[in-house]
């Protein structure tokens, strides 16, 4: 079962700040946002890794990303210099300290999860070619940051040699193919700084909140928490892949188009179906152009009514619903994907978010409405065999 303790956990990702010691902006420099940032970038990597080699596995990926995001949270804000001399000394101690606080959370998970968390932090020899790619997305979306960053710091103390670590750890990242197939395609790192842009938009933009989340730390969560459902109800591999990258995906168009508030597409009639439109017309004209034709159809997927079920059946699209592909539909020739589940994912997260913020003395009215909106959606409402209702409580976070 997912706990709860673990998606409070993940959570925490909101409040930890990066580069806290330099001038930075204001907003799109939390914890979380440099670990949805990362994963985009590993994203890429992995396509272009995976023209390379076919039989690439992006689960392996995926799993390496969020047992890493689970470390950087119970580490929280140790300077890299410093986290990295600790691990050069007491690398395992630390690994396993780590994988004893994480214990409660994760060892419910079934399928070998946290079995899996500790062979990736002890045995070198796993997941090696994930471990490559992750570390190199890791590096890009530091230098990224510190691209921001280092203008406005130019003359203070150590900036140059921060600089100097900062480029020299991306130049000795280990190789991998999709390396090359990266380096020779600048239109993707243009995708990647598009994206980026997502850290910078904030959540209930009309509602003053603490801690504040962007869009981009936001579908982290989505991602994580749909990843995780799914490994519950014994999602085939591929389900659990699009699951993943389509909770990652699901707010891309908000990049073009900014957050619509509900209120304003729930009370002007007609309104959601005409920025649908635009949204996809914007993407047509602006995303598509920047990868590869071949990736088109996947980010569509993800993308295009991404809260309905769906599975690709004689070459076809077919919606469906979770209960469905649950009984007929669990394999991975299927390609399925949840879109309900994402949808509740999409909502646990705005949830908790509302929930924090009030706990945290921010009682806003559109908080306290939403909130209880969700608590009446969610109050019967049964997804894929898991009953969601547990998990809009707010006396457990």
């Amino acid at each position: 079962m997912v706990k709860p303790q673990l998606i409070d956990l993940i959570h925490k990702a909101t409040v930890i700040q990066r580069w806290n010691d330099h001038i930075r902006p204001f907003t799109g420099f939390a914890e979380i946002d440099k670990q949805a940032h990362k994963i985009f970038f590993a994203y890429i990597l992995a396509k272009c890794q995976a023209q390379e080699e076919q039989t690439f596995d992006f689960n392996a990926l995926i799993e390496g990303l969020i047992f890493e995001f689970l470390h950087r949270i119970i580490l929280t804000d140790i300077k890299p210099p410093i986290y990295y001399k600790i691990r050069a000394q007491m690398g395992m101690q630390v690994d396993s300290w780590v994988e004893d606080e994480l214990a409660d959370c994760i060892g419910c998970i079934p399928g070998g999860f946290s079995e899996r968390f500790h062979r990736y932090f002890h045995d070198s020899s796993f997941y090696m070619k994930e471990k490559a790619i992750i570390k190199y997305a890791h590096y890009l979306a530091t230098k990224w940051e510190f691209d921001i960053i280092y203008p406005l710091n130019i003359g203070f103390y150590n900036i140059e040699n921060t600089r100097k670590e900062v480029n020299d750890e991306l130049a000795h990242c280990p190789w991998f193919d999709g390396k090359k197939v990266f380096s020779q395609n600048p239109r993707l790192t243009d995708f990647l700084n598009l994206i980026g842009q997502l850290r910078f938009q904030m959540r209930w933009t009309a509602t003053a909140r603490i801690p504040q989340t962007s869009v981009m730390g936001h579908t982290l969560v989505v991602a994580v928490l749909s990843y995780l459902f799914t490994v519950e109800i014994g999602g085939c591999t591929q389900r659990r892949v699009n699951n993943f990258f389509g909770g990652l995906f699901h707010d891309l168009p908000e990049v073009l188009t900014r957050d619509i508030i509900s209120p304003i597409k729930q009370g002007v009639k007609g309104i959601d179906e005409i920025l649908k439109s635009i949204e996809q017309s914007q993407m047509e004209e602006i995303v598509f152009p920047l990868m590869p034709d071949a990736w088109i159809p996947e980010i569509k997927y993800f993308t295009m009514d991404e809260f309905s079920s769906k599975i690709r059946e004689s070459g076809e699209i077919k919606k469906t619903n979770s209960d469905t592909i649950s009984r007929i539909y669990n394999q991975d020739a299927f390609d399925p994907i949840d879109g309900e589940m994402i949808r509740a994912c999409d909502h646990l997260s705005a949830f908790l978010e509302a929930v924090l913020s009030i706990k945290n003395g921010i009682e806003a009215q559109s908080l306290l409405i939403g909130v209880d909106n969700l608590k009446k959606i969610y109050e019967k409402k049964s997804i894929a065999g898991i009953s969601f209702s547990q998990y809009f409580d707010t006396t457990i976070y």
